[in-house]
């Protein structure tokens, strides 16, 4: 592995002697590009060139984009731009797409880190539910010019995770994922070049800032979601049978920085709040955006990955408390100690069915998948320059409001499993 790194730094030294890198992306280029690879022309009503310019110009100035990471962002491009082109041409094919409907669907949200994913896991063990898997979210539709493709959709996605955990080692141990996992929703709000995912993976402060400061733009990047998951359902219907009321459960926790959007959109949308300690969230999800950057990076500065990360869910965490509405919340403490319980607590909440099969299911994956199929992590504060009794002090208000535990101090007790749901806000 030693020997592969250096082989990579030694690639980023020559792109950059050579000017390569220097050299910024085009979004009028890359457009064209998708335009004729595909042999289509119309992108729909999906408005993309203003943001692509903006992305485009951050990653250039700001993200000291390394061989890999420049490569990565030229084809993730292309491939969302082209699968803009696939949606546009099946809807003119098949004008029934867009009135495909998505009624109450779930919305699983919360600090990243805190059991959202094993919560998403966990409710796929029912067959009423349904989510965008990976490979769907990376592939949508088969390639048109190859009749084989729609076979292979799923193994090319598997094979492009590998090449990823060769660049990025450290990924699997802290995000466990294949090509038939649920996917969460930023891989699909990133078709429309404004979403927190790019954030993420590249350090981009100016396109960050232009994202979070305009109100208008996350509402076209959730109408862009409800149309992406109009067309896997009815892919679903044309491949074979499924069953016609099955509910969607999504999950993202940058769903917390567009809720007004998401209402928007969804407006009988059901949301799930998972709520965990912040002082065991902050390390976990400043260690992953390292990882997660570093192939696509000449330069990593762990301190200011710690402090935006600190600010960036100290924000979240606040948009949870002044959130309103019917939210079902749920303890990741719970969730770990009873999985059964605490699912059968949220399907409670929104009066759904729950089934002795479904809760048998929950016991036997969560079974195979102790502490949430993690492994324990120890990390320093010093690393990403965070102190944890300073971020549990401005994390108070959400400790409080939201009765969250400190993992340090917790003891588990009889009572505690399920007891969080539903839940009641703390008086004071």
């Amino acid at each position: 592995m030693t020997i592969f790194r250096s082989a990579l730094r030694a690639a980023d030294a020559l792109a950059l002697a050579s000017g390569y890198l220097r050299v910024p992306l085009s979004a009028d280029r890359l457009i064209e590009t998708a335009r004729r690879r595909s042999r289509r022309d119309d992108f729909g009503e999906t408005d993309i060139a203003e943001p692509l310019r903006r992305l485009l110009q951050s990653t250039h100035t700001e993200a000291s984009l390394s061989l890999v990471g420049r490569l990565a962002l030229r084809w993730d491009v292309l491939r969302f731009l082209t699968n803009l082109l696939d949606l546009a041409a099946a809807e003119r094919r098949s004008p029934e797409i867009t009135r495909e409907p998505i009624e109450r669907p779930l919305f699983i949200a919360g600090l990243p880190r805190s059991g959202t994913t094993f919560l998403h896991q966990l409710m796929m063990c029912d067959p009423a539910n349904r989510a965008p898997l990976v490979w769907e979210t990376i592939y949508p539709y088969p390639d048109p010019h190859d009749a084989q493709a729609r076979d292979r959709r799923a193994d090319r996605v598997a094979g492009q995770l590998r090449t990823f955990e060769r660049l990025a080692p450290d990924f699997r141990g802290l995000h466990q994922i294949s090509a038939v996992s649920p996917q969460e929703c930023t891989e699909i709000l990133a078709h429309s070049f404004r979403s927190l995912r790019f954030d993420t993976t590249y350090r981009i402060p100016s396109y960050r800032t232009w994202l979070e400061t305009d109100a208008e733009n996350h509402l076209p990047a959730y109408r862009l979601h409800k149309r992406f998951l109009q067309h896997l359902q009815h892919l679903q219907h044309q491949t074979g049978p499924s069953p016609r009321d099955q509910r969607w459960v999504l999950k993202c926790p940058d769903h917390l920085f567009a809720l007004d959007a998401l209402a928007a959109t969804y407006p009988d949308a059901r949301l799930v709040f998972v709520h965990r300690d912040p002082v065991k969230v902050l390390l976990s999800v400043a260690r992953l955006t390292e990882v997660l950057r570093r192939p696509f990076t000449r330069r990593i500065d762990r301190l200011e990955i710690g402090r935006q990360e600190s600010a960036r869910w100290l924000e979240g965490a606040e948009r949870m408390i002044a959130a309103a509405g019917p939210i079902c919340h749920v303890h990741y403490l719970d969730l770990i100690a009873d999985p059964a319980r605490t699912v059968g607590a949220v399907y409670r909440h929104f009066g759904l069915p729950f089934s002795p099969s479904t809760s048998a299911a929950i016991t036997r994956f969560a079974a195979e998948r102790p502490n949430g199929g993690y492994a324990p992590h120890h990390y320093r504060f010093a690393d990403h320059d965070l102190d944890a009794e300073a971020e549990r002090e401005k994390f108070r208000p959400y400790l409080t409001h939201f009765n969250v535990i400190p993992e340090l101090s917790h003891r588990p007790s009889e009572a505690r499993p399920g007891d969080a749901v539903p839940w009641t806000p703390a008086k004071g």
